[in-house]
């Protein structure tokens, strides 16, 4: 077995308003906690600097320095020690081994960043790799996958023959959307920046492909619904996209605000959301996912579909485990240049 190392390499911040750098920190296990070598990180839109450091509260930092990540995969070094959680029924129904393959998925802001060259934490963030997977497609599929699943059927369940509008729908977790959205027999409209992009949303199922930069979103729309417009939006932009939302979705239709690539979408009246009886949601995958229960669930159901080729996972880039590769993918992904997932390779693997 591998020692285990008193500090870790951490990819975060020292203080608001600073760059990404690599922190020398302490490696504190508890008695519950998993260790795990890290292999491969997942990058996503509350990584980076524009959530962190430009949005003056949006997603608050609680201290410094402070460690990004809510996704990474690895292997196990040590197993917790506590006995309460050695004979828990949850913890042994994941199966956890020493030299076993682990994703771990930080739904909880209350676990930390995990983008480090070692992590310890709960078991109950990790779950153990179907053999046909690889750590890398794991690590690209974990956060943004479970976020699809989840909210195609709790914020907005999903139904046959529905027609449902995605914003964006060519970066890693319009990928997703497009794809289970259309596994459930619905038609997927999409929205994107180029026809690069337009073409391999088409490939991962979606029916229509709206290029925002060249044509009217709303006009289109509703020449595609023959008026009517759609049952559901999950939009992933936020501020700009908010507003003409509305005017797109359906009597009783549902818009699903996934995220905020634009900004925050600013306060507004509820009354707005009379004219057509809608309903607005602003879920967060860490509360679909709350219980030991419901993560095991989810996370079972997505590495299956993975495993059986049902679901693809694309991956954008790979990037270096330094400073200066977190703050390229940062960069890269908020430039909105990007088809499919952000990887940072943590040392050969």
């Amino acid at each position: 077995m591998s020692s285990i190392p008193t500090v870790k390499a951490a990819i975060g911040f020292q203080k608001v308003s600073t760059s990404s750098v690599i922190l020398e920190l302490p490696l504190k296990v508890e008695s519950g906690d998993l260790v795990v070598k890290a292999e491969w990180l997942g990058v996503n839109f509350i990584d980076t600097a524009t959530h962190f450091i430009f949005s003056k509260g949006l997603y608050p930092v609680q201290e410094f320095p402070s460690v990004l990540g809510g996704e990474m995969a690895g292997t196990i070094l040590a197993l917790p020690t506590d006995d309460s959680v050695l004979n828990d029924p949850e913890y042994k129904k994941r199966g956890f081994t020493v030299g076993a393959k682990v994703i771990v998925g930080s739904a909880s802001r209350s676990m930390g960043g995990v983008h480090s060259d070692y992590a310890a934490f709960s078991w109950k963030y990790a779950l153990v790799i179907p053999p046909n997977v690889s750590t890398r497609t794991a690590a690209a599929a974990m956060c943004q996958g479970l976020t699809a699943l989840t909210f195609i059927e709790e914020a907005h369940k999903v139904q046959k023959g529905e027609t449902i509008l995605v914003h964006t729908v060519a970066g890693g977790l319009g990928l997703f959307f497009a794809q289970l959205i259309k596994a459930r027999g619905a038609t997927v409209i999409g929205t994107t920046s180029t026809k690069e992009k337009a073409e391999l949303a088409k490939a991962y199922g979606a029916d229509h492909v709206i290029l925002y930069k060249e044509e009217d979103t709303v006009q289109r729309v509703l020449e595609l619904t023959n008026g009517v417009g759609v049952d559901a939006v999950f939009d992933g932009v936020g501020k700009d996209t908010f507003d003409s939302n509305f005017k797109m979705l359906k009597r009783k239709g549902t818009l699903v605000s996934v995220g905020n690539a634009s900004g925050a979408v600013p306060p507004f009246a509820p009354v707005r959301l009379v004219e057509k009886n809608l309903a607005l949601l602003r879920p967060t995958l860490g509360n679909y996912v709350y219980t030991n229960e419901e993560f095991f669930h989810y996370t079972i159901e997505l590495f299956n579909l993975i495993a059986n080729d049902s679901l693809k996972v694309k991956v954008h880039k790979e990037y270096a485990f330094s400073a200066e590769g977190a703050r390229q993918a940062q960069i890269d992904l908020t430039g909105g240049h990007t088809i499919g997932k952000l990887l940072i390779k943590v040392g050969e693997n």
